[in-house]
């Protein structure tokens, strides 16, 4: 299987705190990563590096055949970062416009992505409210319209369905899914095992060090376990893999 994206050894210290320490990692082309880890852990800071936003103190990154960062492979790339990160003043629907316009997108592609996207999201009636009158989990559902606007090849959701009921969860899932089956990588990090479950391959984060990975079986073989957050528990108390 062709590697999406492949990191060797990255380290990234903030002050005292030691963020990432000498992590290894692979994704696989079409694929969904789910990385796992209390707050704190590094998660955010590994994404930030990933999307060329961040430089490691050592290590490096590779990602669609170049390495990180690199102007190249930008518009193939997909972020919605924990924070919002919209203009707030304007529209839901200007919002998306504006960052076509990023990506060189004619407007009237941009429209028709963002009404497929609104339906996905439900945000139909909300296209024409202003962003800064919308509720915390609304502006998440058009960052990630905005994630997905150009049809990225390898994509980043940092805790995506923050805010999401259970049923808008199961469609963006099901949206994740699918993209994943039209050779779409995806890396996401998330809480919820229930999410966890349905990524084809999952990451234990731990201060800064990537403790464990493999399939959400293979982890629940490995430790013996019922479910994911004990096979999880098992794994930080053991502070190694028990590969």
């Amino acid at each position: 299987m062709e590697l999406t994206l492949r990191a060797q050894g990255l380290k990234k210290r903030f002050k005292e705190r030691q963020a990432l320490a000498g992590l290894n990692l692979s994704l696989e082309q079409g694929k969904i990563y789910g990385l796992i880890g209390h707050n704190g852990a590094g998660k955010t800071t590994l994404i930030r590096i990933l999307c060329g936003l961040l430089r490691p103190d050592e290590g490096e990154a590779h990602m669609l055949g170049w390495r990180v960062p690199s102007f190249r492979i930008q518009s193939q790339l997909g972020y919605m970062p924990q924070e919002i990160a919209l203009y707030p003043d304007l529209t839901v629907m200007q919002n998306l416009e504006f960052f076509g316009d990023l990506y060189d997108l004619p407007k009237e592609q941009v429209r028709e992505r963002a009404s497929s996207l609104f339906e996905i999201v439900r945000l139909q009636e909300q296209r024409h409210q202003v962003v800064g009158t919308l509720s915390g989990g609304m502006q998440r559902r058009v960052s990630l319209c905005v994630s997905l606007l150009h049809k990225p090849r390898m994509i980043f959701l940092d805790e995506p369905t923050v805010g999401v009921d259970t049923k808008l969860r199961r469609a963006i899932w099901e949206h994740l899914e699918q993209l994943a089956s039209a050779d779409v990588t995806i890396f996401v990090t998330t809480h919820l095992m229930e999410e966890a479950t349905r990524c084809h391959k999952i990451g234990l984060l731990y201060q800064g060090q990537l403790l464990t990975e493999g399939t959400p079986q293979e982890l629940l073989t490995r430790t013996g376990a019922k479910t994911l957050e004990e096979a999880f528990t098992i794994i930080e108390d053991q502070g190694v893999s028990p590969r």
